[in-house]
């Protein structure tokens, strides 16, 4: 992770970068690649860094974060995660309270602080939805307008390719996209046409980790030698 923050360099401007990553399929380790990105970042941040969990049916972010109090520190309170009311998501049917009363979509995502507020990740409570409500990322950008002015950079684990497209309408919103790519999972091509599909939606790939790499013994034959955890600006 140190080794992709050199690569990537420091937000280029006053306000706060959005980097997101993604995989062409489930396994491949983008949660935790972004979870450790996050981490690393915010050790180092003048500004908060924010870790936005974008898996609308799988959160498990704000778990793996506190279930390790060794690395990432007591939490803090729970908090609202929108600083203004947006959300990166829209809810269908709009759910209404019992005096009949819209709700914002954005009473439905919590956020916590780690590491001495330094990070904070997010958390959509999807066990709130109404009967019949369902959740989809949103191609908006007020949500990730708003948190640019309170954080360094915020960091989205974007659900991987194989699951549907729908990640994507969060590429254009985002200043880049880092692929996640395990040497176990999957073929080439995937990963080709993820790529592709990125930048058809507008979406920037700038970086690739190489996660769960063979670690072979130096000068094996068809082996590549200390590949573990490699990254890559594109």
């Amino acid at each position: 992770m140190a080794g992709l923050m050199t690569a990537l360099g420091r937000p280029a401007t006053a306000r706060g970068r959005v980097l997101m990553f993604m995989a062409a399929y489930a396994g491949e380790g983008v949660s935790t690649v972004a979870r450790e990105y996050a981490r690393c970042e915010a050790a180092y941040a003048k500004k908060p860094v924010w870790l936005v969990d974008a898996d609308l049916t799988g959160q498990g972010q704000l778990r793996a974060v506190g279930d390790d109090p060794a690395r990432f520190g007591p939490p803090g309170a729970l908090s609202k995660a929108s600083p203004d009311g947006s959300a990166f998501f829209a809810i269908s049917p709009a759910p209404r309270g019992r005096d009949g009363a819209a709700i914002a979509d954005a009473r439905f995502i919590i956020a916590q602080p780690f590491l001495e507020r330094r990070l904070w990740v997010t958390r959509f409570l999807r066990e709130k939805l109404p009967p019949g409500g369902r959740a989809r990322l949103s191609d908006q950008p007020g949500y990730w307008r708003a948190l640019r002015d309170h954080a360094q950079t915020v960091v989205i684990d974007a659900p991987a390719f194989e699951r549907g497209a729908a990640a994507l309408k969060l590429a254009p919103l985002a200043d880049g996209v880092i692929m996640v790519v395990s040497e176990t999972d999957g073929d080439v091509q995937a990963r080709l046409d993820l790529r592709h599909a990125i930048e058809r939606a507008g979406g920037r790939v700038i970086g690739m980790v190489y996660n769960r790499a063979r670690h072979a013994k130096a000068g094996a034959p068809g082996k590549p030698a200390g590949l573990m955890g490699r990254a890559a600006a594109l």
